[in-house]
This record gives C-alpha cells, sequence and structure tokens, in this order.
C-alpha cells in the first residue's frame, strides 16, 4: 500500500469558457478509484473552483478581482464537491472536503490538527479532496496555483509519491507546440536554474500554473522525499502507469538529497515575523561552518517576534540567506546584538543561548 497525492488542475476539468466538464471529472475520478481499490491511500489536490463557478454566477469572462474570485470559488466549489462525490459514488467511494489556506500551513497547530483529520479519513476509507480556500484566502498569501499546494500536502501526509496531472506529457527542452524538435526529459535528478528556465507561463484561459510552477513544486516535494511526476492522464489506465513509474511525463528522483519535517515547515511553510541581519563571520558560519546563529554575530533586529516563532536572516547587504526558529523575543536580542555569550548570560534570561541553532535553520538558495 502507497500514500499517493494526485493534483489534478482546472484547465483538466473545466470547458475553455469555464464550467465544470463533467465527463472529465467522472474520468478522472474513476482514475483515482482504480488506485482506491488495489489498496492504496489516496488524496486528491484539486482546482477548478472558480473556473466551475464563474460562469453560474453571469460573469461572461474569469474574473480579476479579488471578490469576484471569492464569489466564484464560493459557488464553484459546491459544485465541484457535488461533481466528486457523485463521480466516486458509482465506485462506492466517499469524498471529504478539505480547505486550506497559506496561513493554515504558517500555524503549526492548525496544519497538525488537518494532518489528523486526513489520516482519520484515510483510516475509514475516504478520499479527501482538497482545495485552497479561496473564499478567504488574500492575494499576498495565496499558494498562487495548487502545484505548490499539492507539494506541500506531499510532504505533509509523508507521501511515498506526488502526481501532477498536466495537459503536456512532460517536461521539453522547448515548447514542442511551437518545435516539433523539442525533446521530452524523461527523467531529472536535479532541478536546476538552467531547468527551470525551460519552463514557461501559464497555458490557459482558466488555470494559473505552468510547467515552472510544476517544477517548483516538484522542487519542494523531492527535498522532503518524495518522487513526482509531472505529465499527462488522458486514457483509462494512465494513471496506474504514472503511479507504476511508466507513465506518459516526467519523473523528479529525490536521490540527492531530503529534508526533516521541521526543516521543510521552516522552509516551505511558515511566515517569518521579523528579520535578523548578521555579519560576515555569521553568515560564513552559517552558510559554510555547519554553525548555530549566536548574539555575537548579530547587527539589527527588525520586527516583533517572541521565543519559537521562525524569522528571515539577512546579510550585511540585507539579502536573505536564510531562516530559523528563533530563541529570544526582539526585545531580548536587541538588547544583546552583538555582545558575547558571557554578556548576554548576564543581560537576559532565555532558553537556549543560541539565536538559531543549527537543528532549526535553513539556507534560502
Amino acid at each position: 500500500m502507497q500514500r499517493i497525492v494526485i493534483k489534478i488542475g482546472s484547465s483538466s476539468l473545466t470547458s475553455d469558457e469555464g464550467g465544470l466538464n463533467r465527463s472529465r471529472v467522472e474520468f478522472f475520478a474513476s482514475e483515482l478509484a482504480s488506485l482506491h481499490n488495489e489498496g492504496h491511500q489516496v488524496l486528491l489536490v484539486t482546482s477548478g473552483a472558480v473556473a466551475a463557478g464563474f460562469t453560474r454566477i453571469g460573469y461572461k469572462k474569469k474574473p480579476k478581482h479579488l471578490h469576484e474570485k471569492q464569489a466564484s470559488a464560493a459557488l464553484g466549489q459546491a459544485l465541484l464537491m457535488q461533481a466528486y462525490q457523485e463521480a466516486f459514488a458509482k465506485d462506492r467511494i466517499g469524498a471529504a472536503q478539505i480547505l486550506l489556506t497559506r496561513s493554515d500551513f504558517s500555524n503549526r497547530k492548525r496544519i497538525h490538527n488537518a494532518l489528523m483529520t486526513i489520516d482519520e479519513l484515510l483510516k475509514h476509507g475516504i478520499l479527501p479532496i482538497v482545495n485552497e480556500n479561496d473564499t478567504v484566502s488574500v492575494d499576498e498569501l495565496k499558494f498562487g496555483d495548487n502545484d505548490m499546494l499539492s507539494a506541500l500536502v506531499a510532504n505533509l501526509v509523508k507521501a511515498n509519491r506526488l502526481l501532477i496531472l498536466t495537459d503536456t506529457d512532460g517536461l521539453y527542452t522547448e515548447d514542442p507546440r511551437k518545435n516539433a524538435d523539442a525533446r521530452k526529459i524523461e527523467r531529472v535528478d536535479q532541478i536546476s536554474d538552467e531547468l527551470l528556465k525551460l519552463a514557461g507561463g501559464s497555458g490557459s484561459s482558466v488555470g494559473t500554473g505552468g510547467m515552472r510552477s510544476k517544477i517548483e513544486a516538484a522542487r519542494i516535494a523531492t527535498r522532503g522525499g518524495i518522487p513526482v511526476f509531472v505529465g499527462k492522464v488522458s486514457e483509462t489506465g494512465d494513471l496506474k502507469a504514472a503511479a507504476a513509474g511508466d507513465g506518459k511525463g516526467t519523473y523528479f528522483d529525490t536521490s540527492l538529497n531530503t529534508m526533516s519535517m521541521k526543516k521543510q515547515w521552516v522552509r516551505f511553510h511558515s511566515l517569518p515575523q521579523g528579520s535578523i541581519t548578521v555579519d560576515d563571520g555569521a553568515q560564513d558560519a552559517l552558510l559554510s561552518g555547519g554553525k548555530s546563529l549566536l548574539p555575537a554575530g548579530v547587527t539589527d533586529v527588525s520586527g516583533d517576534f517572541n521565543p519559537g516563532d521562525v524569522v528571515e536572516v539577512l546579510n550585511s547587504l540585507h539579502q536573505p540567506i536564510g531562516r530559523g526558529v528563533v530563541n529570544y523575543a526582539s526585545w531580548q536580542l536587541q538588547v544583546v546584538a552583538g555582545l558575547s555569550t558571557e554578556e548576554v548570560s548576564k543581560r537576559v534570561e532565555v532558553h537556549r543561548i543560541e539565536v538559531i541553532h543549527r537543528d532549526e535553520w535553513i539556507t534560502i538558495g
């Protein structure tokens, strides 16, 4: 038995003009049911609420303004879940709705509660359907697309694999729609900047995610130790083939490095509550020396944070170099910034002398 997260985008579920394509919903539900009935624990991360709802409200095209998107999602999410539940019912599979926001992932208690709910549903054979809660999300905190959400969910539930479904059969060296000589990339061992440059923008009028967002999602998932498939599922049996390693797409491997759950939360889920600027010596110690950050290396403190919060760390040029869980309140750190360990102990009382311990630090880059 494997725990498999599958992400399906708006363009796969709706028509170009908007509105749900019920036959496509039924097709994908049947494909997911085939994995479920083999004994796998299947989670679906779906887009499509806004696209499903905006035509029913009366908008002529996909809305641009936040309040219009939220109204479309409020109507469309109900239509989307109704369609999924009816489709899965044909295979006697129950489907449950889980709506998440970016801030849910930044709050350890809330996201732990979400995980417990998902685990309980899977334990009882219910298929969780996850979507972003568009009706309360704000633009600056949105996932941007559900590719990122699917990677975060996959890491959260410790999935065995993530399957990101799209309209093309994988990643190509160039756009195959424009260049017949474009070569398909079957397997990726390392996601480099050059690879990201191969990906373009959004290719659909109803979706928001292009190939670049799928590669970014693959980078997050693989750093958590989860192999990723990005490709096409258009015929019966394609999803099983994708899960078995023989799908129509590109596979991203996890052999190079993985990240602990704690560091995944710091890097990808948390929202920094302030920033700390460090000198060149502290920067070298953090980036090259494998050391913790001590008060002596701190030159400036910004924001209002408490012990246990995540803060961003900047170098002397005010460029972000990483983030971590801080052991000081902001006012305490302002008092002892630049001081030796001996002097710090005389001035403030803290649980740990390190500003950020190495085990709770993650380099950005």
